[in-house]
């Protein structure tokens, strides 16, 4: 049963620079920069029948021009028990777009609805118990100074994850191309 998600990946430049931003968090488990990515729909454990049907939902998507993400800060997610640092994503309203014709698509493939709210995002660090919000608040206060990065998108990746704690490694199913 494979689990599976829908993501844009991130070029190897701009992991690079996010690799500043990684260290210095007790409790931090640090995601691998080959393994960043803005997750567009989690689709999660599915039968092989249901995954060949989100593939060629998938395939469906429709024509549209490349887009540009632009990552703005840092955060957390988790408030009183902090579970993820991450780099924050301007979710400008081509990137809602694309996230909504995602969920449309993966429905109509019969997985069920996200219940969460989309936050766009690229997730540098799970954190463990031990990972206090004091020590997360500390973190953020003394990171380097979050400077704005951006870059150019033009096809959607459906990743399969090991059914673990998440966090990689992923491995690409399938690109489908925006045009």
């Amino acid at each position: 049963m494979p689990r599976l998600f829908t993501g844009l990946t991130v070029p190897h430049a701009v992991a690079e620079a996010l690799e500043v931003y990684q260290g210095g968090l007790p409790g931090a488990r640090w995601i691998d920069p080959d393994d960043f990515h803005v997750t567009l729909r989690f689709i999660g454990d599915i039968d092989a029948r249901t995954a060949d049907d989100v593939v060629e939902a998938l395939a469906e998507m429709r024509a549209r021009p490349a887009l540009t993400v632009t990552l703005d800060g840092l955060g957390l997610f988790g408030g009183d028990r902090p579970r993820a640092l991450y780099a924050s994503v301007v979710a400008d309203p081509a990137l809602m777009d694309l996230q909504a014709e995602q969920e449309r698509l993966i429905r109509r493939a019969g997985v069920e609805p996200e219940r969460r709210k989309f936050t766009p995002h690229i997730t540098l660090a799970r954190l463990r118990r031990d990972a206090t919000p004091e020590a997360a608040a500390m973190y953020l206060s003394q990171a380097p100074v979050f400077a704005t990065l951006a870059f150019t998108v033009d096809r959607v990746t459906l990743f399969s994850a090991r059914d673990s704690t998440g966090g990689g490694p992923y491995v690409a199913e399938a690109e489908f191309p925006f045009a």
